[in-house]
């Protein structure tokens, strides 16, 4: 992965090239980024850069063996951690790591629902195990067998259970001669802050909708038009942005379920809803989709929030999108709307716990009909 490949982010490329160059490579450092803003190929070029033997001024060369190894993840003083889905066949990111590879090379800015749904796991609780712990101090107490460093590189620490967490955290704190650790997170709050503590922050920002719209021109054919509306709907997410490419409105699965939602609880239809929440609860639909469902219905209730407050012009949603958004403005206020969100949030939550979804979102379905019944009835009187 070269710096050059990987779209935006130009300051935080100079800062991690200017580190290089002046010899000040801290050992332990924390890429923050949200999802799609390219945190993770970030960290896989800046490992790419520190084991080049042949560096560039700005990037590494991408032809030495090194080079050529960490393009396709198998550089044997590269190793990576990431969530799993627990079982009695998979213990350790090792033991999928073939799968590991085929989904980053198929899309660099994968999250987690595209790395589950690549191990056919979407229903099992994504986690970081204590047994991974035991993992890293094997493979970072073997000398380099290449390269000037041994890296570590840990895709979204914050999966970590408590007992993995502060392994880790022993492992930080006396790390092993000539070791990086690199992680990668989404979620600085959901981290240990001792951890926190012992890394120096990298903050990846969202990309802009100008770099998105050129990388989809360049990389993706797209005309200026189509890859402008897309660029504006992604909101810096280029994950966003590659499924927006070929995603139709009329098979928009979160759409259609949300507007059905929403429906339902200003009809207080209790039986459409059991139904409802049967197929919503589904094992198949899994729980990072739950979360992804929930998450847009936040999304939904921001963009309400702007369309009757704020400027209309700052809309992020287009066509069907659109329209539904119009349409449940004239419903709601902007209480009825934080009572919502609180709610989503709080199913969020309790489906990260590993809750039943059956029972979280029929409590989210039977809290959130009083809550629209309210305001029915305000406008009513």
């Amino acid at each position: 992965m070269l710096f050059g490949n990987i779209i935006g982010q130009t300051e935080v490329k100079e800062r991690l090239t200017s580190s290089v160059k002046k010899g000040r490579v801290s050992h332990a450092q924390l890429f923050l980024g949200q999802e799609g803003s390219g945190a993770l190929p970030i960290a896989i070029a800046y490992a790419q850069l520190l084991l080049c033997k042949n560096k560039t001024t700005n990037d590494s060369c991408g032809k030495c063996p090194s080079c050529i190894k960490t393009e396709k993840l198998i550089h044997p003083d590269i190793h990576f951690v990431y969530p799993i889905a627990l079982s009695k066949e998979v213990r350790m990111s090792t033991d999928v790591a073939a799968e590991w590879r085929e989904a980053f090379l198929e899309n660099s800015y994968l999250n987690l629902h595209d790395w589950f749904g690549h191990l056919s796991a979407e229903n099992k609780q994504p986690v970081i195990g204590v047994e991974e712990s035991g993992e890293i101090l094997r493979k970072l107490s073997l000398t380099t067998y290449e390269g000037e460093f041994k890296i570590l590189i840990v895709w979204l620490p914050e999966k970590m259970n408590i007992a993995a967490a502060n392994k880790l955290l022993k492992i930080l704190e006396e790390p092993p001669d000539k070791t990086i650790f690199l992680l990668v997170s989404e979620n600085e709050e959901a981290l240990i802050r001792t951890i926190v503590s012992r890394t120096q922050l990298i903050k990846v920002s969202r990309i802009s909708d100008e770099e998105i719209k050129l990388a989809l021109i360049e990389k993706h054919n797209l005309t200026s038009n189509d890859a402008a509306r897309i660029s504006y709907l992604a909101d810096g997410n280029f994950n966003s942005a590659l499924k927006l490419i070929t995603e139709k409105q009329e098979d928009n699965f979160y759409l259609h379920q949300f507007r059905e939602w929403m429906r339902m609880c200003f009809k207080v239809d209790i039986v459409g809803m059991v139904g409802w929440v049967e197929e919503i609860a589904n094992a198949k639909v899994g729980r990072e989709k739950q979360k992804e469902f929930l998450s847009y219905g936040l999304n939904i209730l921001r963009e309400c929030l702007t369309g009757m407050y704020g400027d209309k012009k700052l809309l992020r949603v287009h066509g069907e999108e659109l329209d539904f958004v119009q349409k449940l403005s004239t419903k709601l206020d902007g209480n009825i709307c934080k009572q919502l969100s609180d709610e989503l949030n709080e199913a969020i939550l309790h489906i990260e716990r590993n809750g039943s979804g059956k029972i979280i979102f029929t409590d989210l379905s039977l809290k959130s009909m009083r809550i629209v019944r309210k305001v029915q009835e305000v406008h009513q009187g």
